[in-house]
């Protein structure tokens, strides 16, 4: 239990912070499969979409501090791979 106000408010602002990290976290992971399963789908004009989708997302999530930067990057790279390999 914290000792002070400060303390106290600083655990209650962490609660805050973890509910809203875990949707955002949950929201990019149900993006991330709606993208494999579009792209698996073989509709590459709806796998370009929810990746847009998807990429916008990642790069919110960063600029808010949810995920590392380079995080965000690499889950980028990786599903445009996946997006090119698919069309090709």
């Amino acid at each position: 239990m914290a000792n002070t106000k400060s303390a106290a408010k600083r655990a209650r602002q962490a609660t805050t912070r973890s509910a809203r990290n875990a949707s955002v976290m949950s929201a990019l992971k149900s993006s991330q499969k709606k993208v494999q399963a579009a792209i698996s789908s073989g509709k590459p004009e709806d796998a370009k979409v929810a990746y847009q989708r998807f990429s916008t997302a990642l790069d919110k999530a960063a600029k808010r501090g949810v995920i590392h930067k380079n995080s965000a990057d690499r889950r980028k790279s990786s599903a445009a791979r996946s997006l090119a390999s698919a069309k090709a």
